[in-house]
């Protein structure tokens, strides 16, 4: 039997997440450098072990129920997150952001990240206080989000930034050229907006994107906005330097975003599934709870993202080998040693 989590662990739990941000931010800011292989590898390896005995913590203090559901959650948004850094890499290529500035626009970008996922958070929990059908509308719309994820482009992800994009370009007097993270410096008599207002705005936006994706989907596993909030902060932190450890592999691992989509598509039939058992629409069994729906335990569907996620990992490793192999690309000079 599960208890509740003590109000001083949710409260210390939260002040050492800020502080780890904090420090974070505070290193990218007095140190700005682009990171070695090994130093990114250093990092991730560091927020991956801190996750794990976030989770051991969880389970010592409120049970195996909760710190079952804070795994399968971090493990989702983890999977989510890494999809996100995929639209990232675009945006940095599309704009053209030089190598030296996008560890500061990656930070940004993460914090935005936070901000946006706290918000619907909130929203949720709301909406799932006050309404049980919502499971069947997130229920809905991750089947849908995993039939795009599936079957669309991946670059389609960036063009949902264009018309806002050009927006900007029609009413703001901008330079094609970077200075730093200065978002508007003087040229000749007049001053002027740089490329990085685009980049935040298009950043911003993609991150609103997978905000509304990943909520839905976390609550799928738990209904504890502590968890889903603290799951989705583990899954972003690190996300920076998971971004310069995989640079441009991250865009040939082809079947990547299958396992995402069966990830979104196997919570999406979870949360119709759990909406039926809580049925109290009177269209649907006359207004009753649907007791021979199946109950899809916390541990079954963290057993199920995982073996998703390996499964699409190593297929996209082997792909990624044979076309080495064949000589149809060629890996970064880093990415082969």
């Amino acid at each position: 039997m599960s208890v509740q989590l003590p109000l001083w662990f949710e409260i210390g739990s939260l002040a050492v997440l800020t502080l780890v941000l904090i420090a974070d931010l505070a290193l990218v800011v007095w140190r700005p450098h682009v990171p070695s292989t090994r130093e990114s590898a250093l990092w991730v390896s560091f927020y991956v072990v801190l996750a794990l005995i976030f989770a051991g913590l969880m389970f010592l203090f409120a049970g195996p129920q909760y710190g079952s559901e804070f795994l399968a959650g971090w493990v989702t948004e983890y999977s989510l997150s890494v999809d996100n850094l995929f639209v990232f890499v675009l945006i940095m290529a599309s704009f053209a952001v030089p190598r030296k500035y996008q560890q500061e626009i990656l930070m940004v970008g993460i914090l935005l990240a936070i901000l946006f996922r706290g918000i619907f958070i909130l929203l949720g929990a709301a909406l799932i206080a006050s309404f049980s059908w919502i499971f069947y509308v997130f229920g809905a719309f991750l089947i849908v989000v995993a039939w795009q994820q599936a079957f669309s482009e991946r670059d389609d992800d960036v063009e949902r930034e264009n018309a806002v994009i050009r927006f900007l370009r029609r009413r703001f007097d901008m330079t094609n050229e970077f200075h730093g993270m200065k978002l508007r410096v003087k040229v000749g008599d007049s001053m002027k907006w740089t490329p990085i207002l685009i980049v935040f705005v298009a950043i911003g936006t993609a991150d609103v994107v997978f905000a509304i994706d990943s909520i839905p989907a976390i609550y799928g596993i738990t209904k504890s906005p502590f968890i889903v909030f603290t799951a989705n902060v583990f899954a972003l932190m690190g996300l920076r330097q998971l971004y310069f450890l995989l640079g441009d592999l991250i865009d040939k691992l082809h079947y990547l975003h299958y396992g995402i989509a069966f990830i979104l598509g196997f919570i999406g039939v979870k949360l119709f599934f759990h909406a039926l058992h809580e049925n109290e629409l009177p269209f649907i069994n006359g207004g009753e709870h649907v007791e021979w729906a199946p109950d899809i335990g916390t541990w079954t569907s963290l057993a199920v993202i995982v073996v998703a996620m390996t499964l699409a990992v190593l297929a996209s490793v082997w792909k990624l080998r044979q076309e080495v192999a064949t000589g149809a690309i060629t890996l970064p000079e880093k990415a082969r040693d």
